[in-house]
């Protein structure tokens, strides 16, 4: 049976709720000249790739489908998740079912970061070539998980979660009578999510019939709506992870792993995460741990899931078992403040650089030599320790 998020899913422009400036205000309008960019863009027919990057349940997949479906294009669904190159292949080598002159075929690639290196390799000839335009949804930065080429092919376009007055329009298209209580309760468990909002209204009718606060609590036990990716248990359980690290705890580590793995978190997310450790907390005390970590995050890069797990898995017991300094990072933290509250302090002459004749004349560079033991810091800083003795 097809979803209710499904059913009242929007067809056109004017039915979507949300994101206004990207859809907002069509040309014939009071707001004139102020138009969203997918909005002219369909208005003048304008074909071309695009990544939609923003949080679940927004209307990533609606605008894509509204965006193709406007623009007459022959739209292919894919899920990076479980797609690969054969799949892309059967696209490209597809009939058109009208004629070629009216119409290019469209990639809408789903989860766009999970499609390691060598899968955005292989796509991109057919996107540079315009054999394929390629729409991508993500809910990661793109800037670190899409290859710079392809990229820089595509206009990115930023996604906000719903404000609550969306959605409230949006529960109410469902059709199914809640009690305000209720709808408010909703409004802010969702956290902007439509998605989830719908599915749990209309799990909640299926299981108990009458909608209550009560019975919207109750249908709320799914094990991955609870480690909602951008909700509380979502960072409560980061948090565990690397805090159990930090403690050499390498058994709750472990099974904090366990648990974002098993809830579908993006496994470079995880391994992000052991980099920055590796750096921030193992540091100066073992300087292999951060190659470790860098060594585990293109494994799963390669690899993907569910083997990957494993990758991640040997490097998170590895990260554990190392001794910690955090010397490295509260130096730096600490020079951070000092820029922020001295600003650009002037650099010493001796240590400027000397290109010129002119900065010659002006003694930059004047004094200078190797392996000196005058400190090089701004006069004002002379003196300052940032990276302490062990």
């Amino acid at each position: 049976m097809e979803p209710l998020a499904s059913k009242i899913r929007p067809q056109t422009l004017d039915e979507f709720v949300g994101q206004e400036h990207l859809v907002g205000s069509s040309s014939h309008k009071a707001m004139k000249g102020k138009a969203g960019p997918l909005r002219v863009a369909i208005e003048r027919q304008h074909l071309f790739s695009f990544i939609l990057w923003g949080p679940p349940g927004v209307g990533k997949t609606t605008l894509a489908r509204i965006y193709a479906r406007a623009l007459g294009a022959d739209m292919h669904e894919l899920s990076a998740v479980s797609a690969g190159k054969e799949d892309i292949k059967k696209i490209l080598n597809s009939p058109l079912g009208r004629p070629v002159s009216k119409l290019r075929k469209v990639l809408f690639l789903d989860e766009i970061h999970r499609f390691n290196k060598a899968q955005q390799d292989y796509l991109l000839p057919t996107v540079e070539s315009g054999e394929l335009t390629l729409i991508g949804a993500t809910t990661e930065n793109p800037s670190f998980e899409v290859i710079a080429p392809l990229l820089s092919r595509c206009r990115v376009f930023v996604l906000e979660a719903l404000k609550d007055a969306e959605m409230t329009l949006i529960i109410g298209r469902t059709k199914i009578k809640i009690p305000k209580v209720a709808q408010d309760w909703l409004v802010a468990m969702a956290g902007g999510d439509a998605r989830q909002a719908i599915t749990i209204l209309e799990n909640a009718q299926k299981l108990y019939g009458v909608i209550t606060l009560e019975s919207l609590k109750d249908t709320l036990q799914s094990k991955h709506l609870r480690y909602d990716k951008k909700g509380e248990e979502h960072y409560n359980v980061i948090s565990a992870f690397i805090k159990s690290m930090r403690a050499g705890q390498a058994d709750a580590a472990l099974y904090y792993l366990a648990r974002m793995v098993d809830a579908g978190e993006d496994p470079k997310f995880i391994a992000r995460r052991m980099v920055i450790f590796a750096s921030e907390d193992i540091g100066l005390a073992n300087p292999t741990a951060l190659v470790v970590a860098n060594d585990v995050f293109r494994a799963v890069e390669t690899i993907g899931y569910p083997e990957c797990a494993i990758n991640l898995a040997h490097g998170v017991a590895y990260l554990c078992g190392q001794k910690k300094d955090r010397r490295a990072y509260n130096a730096f933290m600490t020079a951070i403040e000092d820029v922020k509250q001295h600003g650009n302090l002037p650099v010493p002459l001796k240590i400027r650089n000397a290109p010129t004749k002119l900065t010659k004349e002006l003694e930059y560079g004047k004094g200078y030599e190797k392996y000196d033991t005058e400190s090089y810091l701004p006069e004002k800083l002379k003196g300052k320790k940032y990276l302490r003795e062990q």
